[in-house]
């Protein structure tokens, strides 16, 4: 882990301030560990309690709250009823979960006035991600969804998201763990395989390594790394838009690739959600000399529509 303490530390200042985010399981007590004894001793821990799991969410917290006292660091703890969010929007308990994390994160960052934070995301997580947005169909932005560096923007404020722990196997943070003897809370729903996430860690990828005879994670690995960082370059083509609509000609003019990640940007910029390949074709449609319509749906009753020569939501 030499090469990671040097980047983290040459990236971002041990004298600086912080969040990390910290749910209580090992990856996240290792990182905090990690963190302290690399000198950083302005961190903010946050953890935000899902109350999916009644008391055992309730004692995560006091956990975390204990531990950060234990570190003489400050703590920001907030709460969301997850089940309830997910049935509003319609949406899986573990998207509704990550987005009133962020939520949670966004407010810390106002509070605190900082605006970086530290994720234990590990080499494991970012190969059981890549194989669940492959299996969902998602186009290279998808694919590399996970970088150990990248920006969240959420509402008027762009966070800093660290991943230090990238491109360190599961393995090797419990070997950290037991050599320095690391207390942490165990999620019981790691091991239920309805989430889908579960089952690719649990079935899937055991099943294809022990098919296929090798270690397929390393491989994943470095696919999804090569991809975040073709992203990255994609990503930098295409500057971003904040005009509220887009002009037919220029959009016509860009490579279908290009295309398509300007009106990513652009649908982003409006405050568009669930934006995917379908919602992304049919507003590529409107560019389209032979397009018979000039007006395709968004979800959520919004609209965008062709009119002079430009692309507009309504």
């Amino acid at each position: 882990m030499n090469w990671i303490q040097t980047k983290t530390n040459s990236r971002f200042p041990r004298d600086a301030r912080y969040l990390i985010g910290v749910s209580g399981g090992r990856d996240s007590v290792a990182l905090l560990h990690w963190l302290i004894n690399l000198g950083y001793k302005k961190l903010i821990v946050c953890h935000l309690n899902h109350q999916l799991r009644g008391r055992s969410s309730d004692a995560d917290a006091r956990f975390v709250e204990k531990l950060a006292g234990k570190y003489q660091v400050d703590f920001e703890m907030g709460a969301a009823k997850v089940r309830v969010l997910a049935k509003k929007k319609k949406m899986s308990i573990e998207t509704a979960a990550r987005e009133a994390r962020y939520s949670f994160f966004a407010k810390a960052a106002k509070r605190h006035r900082c605006h970086t934070i530290f994720l234990a995301h590990h080499a494991d997580d970012l190969v059981e991600t890549f194989l669940l947005n492959l299996i969902r169909g998602a186009g290279l932005t998808g694919l590399a969804a996970m970088r150990d560096l990248s920006t969240r923007h959420i509402g008027d404020l762009d966070l800093t998201i660290v991943r230090p722990l990238l491109s360190v196997w599961r393995s090797d943070i419990d070997k950290y763990v037991r050599e320095w003897h690391l207390r942490f809370r165990e999620d019981a729903t790691n091991r239920n395989l309805a989430p889908t996430r579960n089952r690719i860690r649990n079935r899937i990828i055991p099943y294809l390594e022990k098919i296929l005879g090798r270690n397929i994670r390393q491989n994943i690995w470095r696919t999804a790394i090569i991809a975040a960082e073709e992203e990255k370059w994609l990503d930098n083509e295409v500057p971003d838009s904040t005009n509220p609509d887009l002009s037919v000609p220029k959009l016509r003019m860009l490579p279908v690739a290009l295309q398509r990640r300007a009106i990513l940007k652009w649908l982003r910029a409006q405050n568009v959600s669930e934006v995917g390949f379908d919602v992304i074709e049919r507003v590529r449609s409107l560019a389209d000399r032979e397009a018979p319509f000039a007006k395709v749906n968004l979800p959520k009753d919004r609209h965008v529509r062709r009119r002079s020569g430009k692309i507009f939501v309504e």
